[in-house]
């Protein structure tokens, strides 16, 4: 059948396919299809041994939950370099923690992935601003790179390791993915815009800002640098959560509830 359309019709019609096309766009990026570079990567049963020896979360999981959470991992690996620098060696063991690391934050958001990460670079220790690791003053244990280190990601491999060690009180490789999902709306302001629901916003600056107060008033247990800023607040109540999670119940039962909304499932229901 041949139509004739006159112009209000076609420009219509070329509304409705910008606007699919743009639709079409965001869920690809939400959905997460990344192009696979690693093609070889541990197995499942690697990956089960290294979770199940070295991180707690996963085994709080149910076992369900268990092989989701090694699905994401490969997942991970097979979408993301993780390449070793400066002279340092690594393992499928620590590939797999660092894996697990970018997993436990959006585990609850099976319909998410890191698409403005492409690489984590590991180093053999800390480094300065400068990614300089042999200049005495140098304190940095992670960072999420801009400039010309845009999409990629910084880790000491002491501190990766050290994050997953018995009774660590923060894990740094978890502190740094965080950054990367506050920074996905292109503002590294402690408010993850793609996780939080508006009507908890408030809440959450309003307890944020309190739990400051309390910290640079020395009256709370909370490490010092979650008082830096609000970006800095975000990612290490976030290690809190994650890596002590009832503890921070008892102790922070506001904070806690508020961390358990942002990260929890409730707004994805495409999630188990």
């Amino acid at each position: 059948m041949y139509l004739i359309m006159d112009d209000r019709a076609i420009w219509m019609l070329v509304l409705v396919f910008l606007f699919g096309a743009i639709m079409i766009y965001f869920v690809w990026k939400r959905v997460g299809n990344k192009k696979i570079v690693n093609s070889v990567i541990p197995s499942t049963e690697q990956i089960q041994a290294v979770l199940t020896a070295h991180v707690g979360f996963f085994n709080r999981l149910s076992k369900d939950q268990q092989e989701v959470f090694i699905s994401r991992v490969a997942y991970f690996l097979k979408t993301t370099k993780i390449s070793p620098e400066k002279g340092v060696s690594i393992t499928d063991e620590h590939r797999v923690l660092v894996a697990a690391s970018a997993t436990i934050p959006l585990f609850h958001f099976h319909n998410w992935s890191y698409e403005n990460l492409d690489e984590v670079l590991i180093y053999p220790g800390t480094f300065n601003e400068k990614y300089n690791t042999a200049e005495e003053k140098r304190n940095i244990l992670g960072m999420v790179g801009d400039g010309a280190m845009h999409r990629k990601m910084i880790l000491s491999l002491p501190a990766l390791l050290a994050g997953f060690s018995k009774n660590s009180d923060g894990n740094t490789a978890i502190h740094e993915f965080v950054h990367l999902i506050d920074k996905a709306d292109g503002e590294v302001d402690g408010i993850p815009e793609y996780l939080i629901p508006k009507e908890l916003i408030q809440p959450w600056l309003e307890e944020m800002h309190q739990t400051i107060s309390a910290i640079r008033r020395d009256k709370s247990d909370i490490r010092d640098y979650a008082a830096t800023n609000p970006a800095e607040f975000l990612a290490v109540v976030s290690e809190y959560f994650f890596q002590k999670p009832k503890l921070l119940k008892e102790d922070h039962p506001e904070l806690y509830e508020l961390l358990d909304e942002i990260y929890s499932d409730k707004k994805d229901a495409s999630a188990s």
